[in-house]
């Protein structure tokens, strides 16, 4: 249980993020992403008299690891209503946003929350148990042509028209209701040696459509650019190309498909400027002990 719980709290890029975040002892800060609360913890090490910390999440299992400290405020949502919380507190402006998208290998390892195909248990997939749908609930509602299109899109699969299909004919009579229902039916579809990959990004497709995790990324992005202070930062770690294409785009554009707009003078209209030029990475030491960091992406900000 104690190998559990450390696992769960080991934050990816800790020392970059929390550095780029710039904090003052007296500032106002966000980690929209609390879960285990590692990146938390080392941002409230770094608060002083008149400093603040809000921390979201929408799951239930991060509230039993709420910090007890005077300067911290937890704030059981999901990040979208960033705006909306921040109202709620009184707050007009912060000094930093951080946002950690992965998924925390707690989760990946609890059976039955359903987000990963080692294990049998509920195809469920959501990350706030007590609203929205699962992931059964998709692969036995939704038509061919829009589960087609949510592993296409969020997954990136080639064959994802013929898995939509597959999975159309067979759920006839009988519901998807387990991980081990829905392997029986897709693994078929995949090479040996690729199939670890592909069902990883079949998963992967699931839980971003279960979550909604692209729109509510959209949300809190916008969200934060407003919230922020002249100054304030804007530190965002990502897992995959889909995500780290939409912060690569705010951070570059100011918004999210990446439309360049520029001034009379052929200057690039965006309310930031980048921190790091160059995505920061793990390093090898990193990887070795966390290797969910393994795909992570640390990108900064500064509000101008």
């Amino acid at each position: 249980m104690e190998k559990e719980e450390l696992t769960y709290h080991t934050p990816v890029l800790l020392k970059p993020s929390v550095d780029g975040m710039n904090i003052r002892p007296d500032g106002t800060y966000v980690d929209v992403t609390f879960g285990g609360g590692g990146h938390s913890r080392e941002i409230l090490s770094r608060l002083g008299e008149g400093g603040l910390l809000l921390g979201f999440d929408q799951d239930e299992d991060a509230e039993k690891n709420i910090v007890d400290n005077p300067h911290f405020t937890f704030v059981r949502s999901n990040f979208r209503y960033l705006h909306n919380f921040l109202r709620y507190h009184h707050i007009e402006a912060v000094d930093a946003i951080l946002a950690d998208l992965g998924v925390s290998s707690h989760h990946f390892d609890d059976s039955e929350r359903g987000f990963s195909f080692r294990f049998d248990g509920n195809l469920d997939m959501r990350m706030n148990k007590r609203a929205g749908i699962t992931a059964a609930d998709i692969v036995n509602t939704y038509d061919e042509e829009k589960l087609a299109n949510v592993f296409y899109l969020y997954g990136e699969l080639k064959n994802s028209r013929r898995l939509a299909s597959v999975i159309a004919k067979r759920r006839i009579g009988k519901e998807i209701a387990t991980i081990e229902d829905f392997l029986e039916i897709i693994k078929p579809l995949f090479e040996r040696e690729r199939e670890k990959k592909e069902l990883a990004k079949v998963f992967q497709a699931l839980r971003i459509e279960v979550n909604q995790e692209m729109e509510a990324l959209k949300e809190m992005l916008y969200a934060a650019m407003k919230a922020l202070k002249p100054g304030g930062r804007l530190v965002v770690i990502t897992y995959h190309s889909l995500e780290d294409r939409m912060v690569k785009n705010i951070m570059k554009t100011g918004n999210i498909e990446g439309t360049v707009e520029k001034d009379f003078y052929g200057n690039i209209l965006t309310p930031f400027k980048l921190v790091n030029n160059k995505v920061i990475v793990p390093d090898e030491e990193e990887i070795k002990r966390n290797p969910r960091s393994r795909s992570a992406k640390l990108r900064i900000a500064e509000k101008k």
